[in-house]
């Protein structure tokens, strides 16, 4: 059995009773590592919370385990219960879709508990989830690789009046180029985007067309540690939002479209006043 289990978005304690049994429950129990982090990270501290709440010891899977050595994980799926933790929801990443397509291919029962994620999390600020559109990622711009393909979804979405999602680029365990070149890896120090150089990338795209989606008098609303007992949520224009420190990770953007007066009320209450 592969249990894949949604550990919401704060610490620890924002599991579901329904998967810490199933935690409880199992020989083995993964997490995953690369796509999202909880509040208070990944370091010794955070994964010892984990581990004396849910009572078991915790193997971190990152991107290179899940992606390229899934087979090991499945393999003992096939025969013991194992868990696979993911923050937020377990459908939040493709990589956690082909975990269970893989598994059902080899006849492993698969069970799924959800929990809170960033797609329903972002309601707090008062957008209405059913207005959003086609939510996309930005991922960091390199010296010779800028690709700018979320421009047209969020094109898209603004010319239907509809709100947009945009998740930040996470840098965890990636290799380096001269590494790559060499034949043996090492890696990149972990980043994580931040909503001011999201803001840059994006308003350094618009420059590229004719008629721009956006500006930088559109308004937005920035997150940070969205779930967490020390969440930020302001609401401004780029130009406004690239000037607020947000602080740690995780965080993402909204780039609003048409706003009913309800939600106006509710942004009002996360306005930056700069």
């Amino acid at each position: 059995m592969l249990y894949i289990i949604g550990l919401g978005l704060g610490d620890e304690r924002d599991i579901t009773m329904r998967g810490l049994e199933a935690v409880k429950s199992c020989e083995k129990v993964y997490m995953e590592a690369y796509t999202s982090l909880l509040s208070f990270g990944l370091d010794s501290h955070g994964l010892s919370n984990l581990e004396k709440l849910y009572g078991k010891s915790i193997t971190l899977a990152d991107r290179e385990m899940v992606e390229e050595k899934a087979h090991h994980i499945l393999e003992e799926a096939r025969h013991s219960h194992v868990a696979f933790l993911v923050v937020g929801d377990p459908f939040g990443a493709t990589t956690h879709t082909d975990l269970v397509v893989r598994a059902k291919k080899m006849g492993i029962h698969v069970q799924i508990v959800h929990n809170a994620s960033v797609l329903n999390a972002i309601g707090i600020c008062g957008l209405q989830l059913y207005r959003y559109g086609q939510t996309v990622s930005i991922p960091f711009f390199t010296d010779s690789w800028r690709p700018d393909s979320f421009y047209e979804k969020i094109h898209s979405n603004r010319t239907m009046g509809l709100h947009t999602l945009c998740l930040l680029d996470i840098r965890v365990k990636e290799p380096t180029l001269e590494s790559l070149a060499r034949g043996r890896k090492t890696y990149e120090p972990p980043r994580y985007m931040t909503i001011n150089t999201a803001i840059e990338q994006l308003l350094e795209v618009v420059q590229e067309h004719q008629q721009p989606a956006y500006t930088e008098d559109t308004q937005c609303v920035g997150f940070a540690r969205l779930g967490s007992d020390n969440q930020t949520i302001v609401a401004g224009t780029m130009r406004q939002l690239q000037m607020v420190d947000f602080g740690a990770p995780l965080h993402c953007l909204v780039i609003t479209g048409n706003t009913h007066p309800l939600e106006e009320e509710m942004l009002e209450f996360y306005r930056c006043r700069t």
